[in-house]
């Protein structure tokens, strides 16, 4: 028996096992991003108090409300159910995208259907349209109001809209160009 050769392999063998190891490791570090998706169900739960609130202050006052003052109201409501669309959204997708299967939802009979079927490309894609559609919500609300609102302001929020309009559009554009590469 060779005394080198056994050298050789036990150094081959742990070479393997500290690979598989960190291998492992590397692979289970996704679950880190579950803290993520944690918190942000969180921060939904605080969207929806401040709804809740937004809700209440529109209730008590609708009545004597100007019909932008209404309009912007029910804009606002609009901008935070977006909000929490987008939320759940981003949790669903990239829990599943990223983590893990939501086993909970798969046998439901009220699993979205768009659950699992959103992949990351889909998902860059519907956050951009998002936060167009939010600034776009908060835009219009300015011009309701345009009489009290900052023409400075106004300049940069159209500004700001415009680069996310082009971002989105760029996002959409590399995605139809990858997607017809790949064909």
């Amino acid at each position: 028996m060779n005394p080198e050769k056994n050298s050789n392999e036990k150094k081959v063998d742990n070479s393997g096992l500290i690979e598989k190891g960190l291998e492992l490791l590397i692979f289970n570090s996704r679950w880190v991003l579950a803290i993520f998706y944690v918190f942000l169900v969180f921060a939904l739960v605080i969207l929806a108090i401040k709804f809740l609130q937004e809700f209440g202050h529109f209730v008590m006052t609708f009545w004597g409300a100007t019909d932008a003052e209404f309009l912007t109201g029910v804009l606002g409501l609009v901008d935070k159910t977006l909000l929490a669309n987008l939320m759940i959204l981003v949790i669903f997708s990239g829990y599943e995208n990223f983590v893990s299967v939501i086993g909970a939802a798969k046998d439901s009979d009220d699993r979205p259907s768009w659950m699992g079927a959103v992949d990351f490309a889909e998902l860059k894609l519907k956050l951009i349209g998002s936060i167009i559609a939010l600034s776009g919500i908060i835009l219009l609300a300015s011009f309701l109001e345009i009489s009290s609102t900052n023409k400075d302001d106004l300049g940069w929020m159209i500004g700001i809209h415009m680069v996310f309009v082009i971002t989105g559009l760029l996002f959409a554009l590399s995605e139809r160009a990858m997607i017809h590469h790949k064909k």
